[in-house]
This record gives structure tokens, sequence and C-alpha cells, in this order.
């Protein structure tokens, strides 16, 4: 089914996959994205995968988002905070809804954010993470046992919204407490080019 459902807390799509071999896709997307955002991305990267793509509930103008900001790379933490956990409780009701194991996150910009800190504060409710255009959101991150769960990042050398340096202290953060981290740095911004297409691909297929 690819029609929007309004009832599981997050307004969201959900697509059965057609390969029982393949994880769940959670798929989050970016600032004034909505449910539809990142479907066509994920039928290319995960063929046969079930997709389940939430729209967040944040509102930036007329922009959803996950979480609040205060200003660029200037998160609302508690508001973070409280919608990470609001997010667990939703992946954990569609999971019982449509009968799927954990999924694997794949989130852009804001969504890779809200996915890293899914990480950290539930991280019982991912099997892994594709995180594109990522930066560290906690300013105290708890400790949490990622031991062995795949992580991808894909970070834009001309990213101007996160730094190289956000985005190497954020791979770190997620090594230390466990998980297996893979980091690629492309010659590129913000913007998702080719090359993430293929790496995602190719780590998914993997994973």
């Amino acid at each position: 089914m690819t029609e929007t459902q309004t009832d599981t807390g997050l307004i969201h799509v959900f697509e059965p996959g057609t390969d029982p071999a393949r994880k769940p896709l959670l798929l989050l997307h970016g600032t004034g994205g909505d449910e539809r955002d990142l479907l066509s991305l994920g039928r290319t990267v995960a063929p046969g995968a079930s997709l389940l793509s939430p729209r967040g509930k944040v509102l930036e103008g007329a922009a959803p988002r996950f979480f609040r900001r205060l200003a660029e790379g200037v998160f609302d933490e508690q508001d973070l905070i409280h919608r990470t956990h609001e997010l667990a409780d939703f992946i954990a009701a569609a999971r019982a809804r449509y009968d799927l194991p954990a999924p694997i996150a794949l989130g852009f910009s804001n969504g890779a954010n809200i996915a890293a800190s899914l990480l950290l504060l539930r991280p019982e409710a991912l099997a892994g993470a594709a995180l594109l255009r990522a930066m560290p959101t906690l300013g105290e991150p708890p400790r949490a046992d990622l031991t062995g769960k795949p992580v991808l990042l894909l970070s834009g050398l001309l990213d101007p919204i996160v730094p190289a340096t956000s985005a190497d202290g954020l791979a770190a953060l997620l090594a230390a407490n466990g998980a297996a981290v893979e980091h690629r740095k492309l010659p590129s911004g913000h913007g998702l080019t080719q090359a993430d297409i293929g790496l995602l691909k190719d780590w998914l297929n993997r994973n």
C-alpha cells in the first residue's frame, strides 16, 4: 500500500516489500520533505525492501521537520529528546502493525540527525542506519550499546551546513559506542549525488 496513513502516531506511508531477505528501511526526510520524499530513493537503493516513511511533526514555517532548531545547526535539545522517543514509539507501533523486524534508518539531513539520536537514545529501535549529511545533536550524549550495529555516514566535503569536523565527531561518537561505522567523505555539498546512491546501494547490499 502506498496511501498515507495517519493512525500510528505519525503520518506515514508504508510499502510492503517483496524480498524477505532485505531489512525494512525507515525513511527519514530532511527539512521541508514529507513521507513521500525518499520513497524513490528507497526503492532504488534497496529494491524489494519494505519502506516505512513517516512525516516529521514539527513545522518550521511550512516546512516539516523531525525536531525543532533554534538556528542553523543549533538544536532545541529538549524537543529533540522528546521527538526521538516519540519516533521510537512510532517504530514499535508500526513494527507490530506491519509485522516488521527492526528497520535500518535511511535519513537525510534533519532525518539523519534524528536517526543518530535514535541510535544513542533508543538503540533497540534500529538494526542500523545510513546517515546522509548528519552532525552531532546531543550536547552530552548517553552511552549506548551499539555493538556491531552497522552505520554508514556519508558526508560532503563542501557541505556548508555540516562542517567536516562535525561529521568526524559523530563518526567517532558512534564508533566509541560500538557501532560498525563506515564514514565516506564525498567531494560534494549538502545535496545528494549519484556517488551517494552508489555507496548506499553497496552498503545496503552488505547489510
